[in-house]
């Protein structure tokens, strides 16, 4: 015989309904984790947008400590910023749903998708785009006249 003491009492559809939180509470749960992950989202984004100020100014003033490549090709630390940031919110969303929460999880899955689906668009907009290429230096031959003719002005020798 088994002792009944160590059973809880119910049908086990009725335990596990017991643990699972409300529909408003769920819901509350998962509005706050978008807002809270709406401000992340904007501190993010003004990180990298105060990052790539910052570059653009050293770049412009020459306090770059090594010299820029000839071809720097694209900045991938966005892409890579948000991707974490994507993938955090979807680890978020699995536990979510996992632990019974599948209203929050749901919405968290619906946000890091969303995120996802926007940041492939972005991915392959930004490897889309051909480099610039550089204006063409003019070789010009030295000025054979010495210098004050209008053959030197025009070659700008």
């Amino acid at each position: 015989m088994t002792d009944s003491a160590g059973r809880l009492p119910g049908r086990p559809g009725e335990r596990s309904a017991a643990k699972r939180p409300g529909r408003g509470a769920d819901l509350l749960t998962g509005v706050l984790l978008v807002v809270a992950e709406a401000a992340a989202g904007a501190l993010l984004v003004l990180w990298l947008v105060v990052r790539g100020m910052t570059r653009s100014h050293e770049a412009a003033d020459g306090k770059l400590s090594a010299p820029p490549p000839a071809d720097p090709g694209t900045d991938w630390t966005p892409i890579v910023a948000i991707a974490a940031f994507a993938l955090l919110i979807a680890c978020i969303a699995v536990a979510l749903l996992l632990t019974g929460w599948h209203w929050s999880g749901g919405i968290q899955a619906v946000v890091a998708v969303a995120l996802g689906v926007a940041l492939l668009a972005s991915a392959v907009q930004e490897s889309g785009r051909d480099a610039e290429e550089p204006a063409p230096v003019r070789n010009a031959p030295p000025c054979l006249s010495g210098g004050d003719s209008d053959e030197c002005a025009r070659s700008g020798g």
